[in-house]
């Protein structure tokens, strides 16, 4: 039996304050990339740098993508809600 590799839902602030949503299964690496590679998103480049502000563990790719959808639905002063309360 293979063992699923951990996904992460995070959250993460622009420069110009806008907020990108995501999932990936190395944390770090993704916010690497978002800040310093061309692997990064279209969206964050032009407003890098990124900080983390927010992520949650799914133990599969479906529980984060799921998460992923219903959060990008949110208003961005539910998501900064949501935020706070990590």
């Amino acid at each position: 039996m293979t063992k699923e590799k951990t996904w992460y839902l995070y959250i993460v602030e622009c420069s110009d304050n806008s907020l990108y949503t995501g999932i990936t299964t190395d944390l770090n690496r993704r916010i690497t990339e978002h800040n310093s590679s061309n692997k990064g998103a279209k969206y964050t480049r032009p407003r890098r740098p990124v900080t983390l502000v927010y992520s949650e563990i799914h133990p599969n790719r479906s529980g984060a993508a799921k998460s992923e959808h219903k959060i990008k639905q949110l208003s961005k002063q539910k998501k900064l809600s949501l935020i706070q309360k990590q």
